[in-house]
């Protein structure tokens, strides 16, 4: 489908109409193609309007699978379950093996992203299978690429080295560029984590040239800010805030809301690293309306954390605490991991200020 606005515009009035008109055949072939325009654009909250209303039509697989999507990417992964394991039912009931294992794909980074990464592998381990079995070699390395994220996530660095050395070859061979530059970033990104800086580099660089030759400007913007990354481990904050510049426009030219969100983040960090906390609020500040905008309350909460942090290094106790109290409503709505690591940062803050004022600091967030 073309992504020019006016398009979408006819196209989201088409959808409306058939859904006043009670057309399910037509409001979901139109929410599908919708869907997976605004799904490349992090247009989360219109994505789960669509799915819902096509919804009150009836059961549907592949509206439930976009809900998801939407559910998830914007730090809601208990709904998010919910719809894909509805949808995944309804797949293996009319035997779509493809679907099925997409959707067990999706199950699987639900829970990698609440950090549960044996349930993450044990979907992923499902969907390999499956992917082969239908001779799906594209999806068979996505899901190589996903379980070997599981692994990087448990610690397990080889073995997520591993997979991403089986998935890269198929990328290749089914031409898969983008997947190829995503699974070079992936390897780069395990070398970084090894401390093996340069050849961190070196495969960062090699997703970078060929995200640039094939035109793929979103993979082009995070192999830039995974540059960054390497270079804030090594300490150069000046020439990781280079390559975070240089993907901040990019981001904003794609129309990714989230990821332009997390550079104004990184930004954030090297200038806050620097000592320059005004210039790490600024961004930090401009960085949070997109966070709210797209729905990504996890990534709303890092943010303020970090403002926290610099309004704690400012001496504004006042307002470090007042962040960090949205900080860990943000955490027990998402079921966040760091909710007790958070909350016991909240209380450290409340005590120091009741001992800076002389009083018993208030009990509860």
């Amino acid at each position: 489908m073309a992504t020019d606005p006016r398009t979408i515009a006819l196209w989201v009035e088409v959808h409306r109409l058939a859904v006043a008109g009670q057309q399910p055949e037509i409001a979901r072939d139109v929410a599908g193609r919708v869907c997976r325009v605004w799904l490349r654009t992090s247009r989360f909250g219109a994505v789960e309007s669509m799915a819902t209303a096509t919804l009150t039509l009836g059961p549907d697989a592949d509206a439930l699978y976009d809900r998801g999507q939407a559910r998830s990417s914007t730090g809601r992964p208990g709904p998010a379950l919910e719809d894909y394991q509805q949808a995944l039912t309804m797949y293996q009931q009319v035997g779509h093996q493809g679907n099925e294992a997409a959707t067990l794909t999706s199950i699987g980074l639900v829970y990698d992203e609440l950090g549960d990464r044996v349930r993450a592998l044990d979907n992923y381990r499902l969907a390999l299978p499956i992917t082969r079995e239908v001779s799906d070699r594209a999806v068979e390395a996505a899901t190589l690429n996903n379980i070997g994220k599981a692994y990087d996530g448990l610690g397990d660095l080889h073995r997520a080295l591993d997979h991403y050395h089986q998935a890269l070859p198929i990328t290749r061979e089914v031409g898969d560029r983008a997947g190829e530059a995503a699974t070079l970033s992936n390897i780069g990104n395990v070398y970084n984590g090894l401390g093996d800086l340069q050849r961190a580099l070196e495969h960062h660089r090699l997703a970078l040239l060929l995200a640039r030759k094939v035109g793929i400007r979103a993979g082009e913007a995070i192999a830039l800010a995974n540059i960054g990354s390497v270079y804030g481990s090594l300490g150069d904050r000046l020439r990781a805030l280079d390559h975070y510049h240089q993907a901040l426009p990019i981001t904003r030219e794609v129309g990714d809301r989230a990821v332009e969100a997390i550079t104004l983040n990184n930004i954030g960090q090297m200038y806050q690293g620097l000592g320059d906390l005004q210039r790490a609020l600024d961004h930090y500040h401009q960085a949070l309306p997109l966070t709210r905008e797209v729905g990504d309350r996890v990534g709303e909460a890092v943010t303020r954390y970090s403002i926290a942090m610099v309004h704690w290094a400012n001496g504004d106790l006042d307002q470090a605490i007042h962040e960090l109290v949205r900080v860990v409503d943000l955490d027990r709505q998402v079921e966040h991991p760091d909710l007790e690591a958070d909350t016991a940062v909240l209380e450290q803050l409340r005590r120091q200020r009741a001992e800076e004022h002389g009083a018993d600091p208030p009990a509860g967030p």
